[in-house]
């Protein structure tokens, strides 16, 4: 159990969007999140009180969480210093990183001098199986996208909030660190050993009731080449009934790879849609997301107009105007 309220530790994050995992707890667990701490050169910015390790701790804070997911998850020499003074001060520390807190002997030692606790949501704690793609009862949704930190997790969160307000029945299933953090329960699924990946979408998606939704947090993208393999894993292990098409039409390349261009959402469609059919045949597109963040509230509402129109399919931003016609569309299958 890891302890809250939170300190999300931003660290020296060069922009707003490798502060990702600090920006899905603030925006949905806000209860949890009372402050942020800030090094020089820091890029991000929560919109919360920034906080000194000893102003966290007189405000109340627990568990200092890494909210920064930086390309390879590394802790460097710089944050141990500020970590190592949340343990002296009495905090735990959470991480969803590949660099495990775990096995950096001085977090080690600095939590057991202090008796704390290190949280590393990453590692898997289950044998999984190898999948065997055999049909389970219930339904399952799975957002897949045009590039990596579209908002795949919004978008299943989002619709999970709509549909239990409405009284259907429905469980996010997180499959990522900051997911994880926020449900509190999931799979690391970047974590789990290759042959084993779509094995563990299998068990986190088990048989349910036949009106039961799983929405599947997504993961990467089919044409992120380095991350592609994640989202086969949740591809054939979800063995979606329904798939919706994610998107952040303002980027100029793929993250992390300035060589490579996003897809469009018609080759997304395209692509997603006949590998998801080999697990379920079944499987249809209902529904786009956009992540609108960053356009001006004219800008995306014409924008998702004319995505809609081009692509015949209910085109939304779930965070900024509601998921609901995303769950209309999911009604119908």
């Amino acid at each position: 159990m890891i302890n809250t309220p939170y300190l999300l530790f931003l660290g020296d994050a060069p922009d707003a969007l490798a502060a990702k995992v600090a920006q899905g707890i603030k925006d949905w667990r806000p209860d949890a999140s009372l402050g942020q701490f800030r090094m020089d050169g820091c890029n991000a910015d929560m919109g919360l009180p920034d906080m000194t390790i000893a102003e966290a701790v007189e405000s109340g804070c627990k568990t200092l969480v890494i909210g920064v997911a930086n390309r390879g998850g590394v802790i460097s020499d710089a944050w141990k210093t500020v970590l190592v003074e949340a343990l002296d001060a009495g905090m735990d520390v959470a991480s969803g990183l590949h660099n495990l807190l775990n096995e950096e002997a001085v977090l080690v030692e600095a939590a057991e001098r202090n008796g704390r606790a290190l949280h590393d949501v990453r590692i898997p704690t289950v044998d999984y199986p190898i999948a065997n793609g055999k049909k389970r009862t219930g339904k399952r949704c799975l957002a897949v996208g045009t590039d990596c930190s579209v908002g795949k997790m919004y978008t299943g969160i989002a619709m999970e909030r709509e549909m239990l307000n409405r009284g259907m029945k429905a469980t996010f299933r997180a499959t990522g660190q900051t997911g994880i953090l926020i449900t509190g329960d999931g799979v690391p699924l970047d974590a789990v050993i290759a042959d084993f990946m779509a094995g563990s979408v299998e068990y986190l998606t088990p048989d349910n009731d036949a009106d039961h939704w799983d929405l599947i947090e997504g993961q990467g993208s089919l044409f992120h080449v380095s991350y592609s393999g994640v989202t086969m894993a949740l591809v054939h292990g979800g063995q979606p009934d329904a798939l919706i098409l994610s998107h952040e039409p303002t980027r100029t390349h793929m993250r992390g790879l300035p060589e490579y261009q996003q897809p469009t959402l018609q080759q997304l469609r395209d692509t997603a849609l006949p590998l998801a059919q080999v697990g379920n045949p079944n499987c249809k597109v209902v529904g786009i997301s956009v992540n609108t963040q960053h356009m001006s509230e004219d800008e995306a509402v014409a924008y998702l107009a004319g995505v809609e129109a081009e692509m015949g399919l209910p085109t939304v931003d779930p965070f900024r105007h509601g998921a609901g016609r995303l769950v209309d569309a999911l009604d119908a299958v």
